[in-house]
């Protein structure tokens, strides 16, 4: 991946159900931080900048995400077809923010 600004752009909050509990999968607890009782956010994305704990590299040039498989459902479901050079308002958003060029539009 060669983007991630979203990952640096954005708070991440997610349900607890995401959280990876006895075995299950989901977020580690420990890259996260209790909202409310169902509600957590993954750390970093609260600082100014936010950056995601969970991103490896450097945005804009070459980037993971360090629990791909894992993620929460914001993650999930932010900019579903960026993968195909396809970006959205948020997704633009989030690369202005980055220094990089919006992605084209469906």
């Amino acid at each position: 991946m060669s983007c991630g600004a979203c990952c640096a752009a954005f708070r991440v909050d997610f349900h607890r159900a995401d959280l990876a509990v006895e075995g299950a999968a989901g977020v580690p607890p420990a890259l996260a931080v209790p909202v409310t009782g169902n509600l957590w956010r993954m750390r970093g994305t609260d600082d100014a900048p936010p950056r995601c704990v969970a991103l490896s590299g450097e945005v804009g040039q070459q980037v993971s995400c360090t629990i791909y498989a894992s993620r929460p459902g914001p993650c999930r479901d932010f900019a579903p077809y960026a993968p195909l050079g396809i970006g959205d308002d948020a997704c633009d958003r989030a690369r202005r923010r980055v220094g990089l060029a919006p992605l084209q539009t469906s």
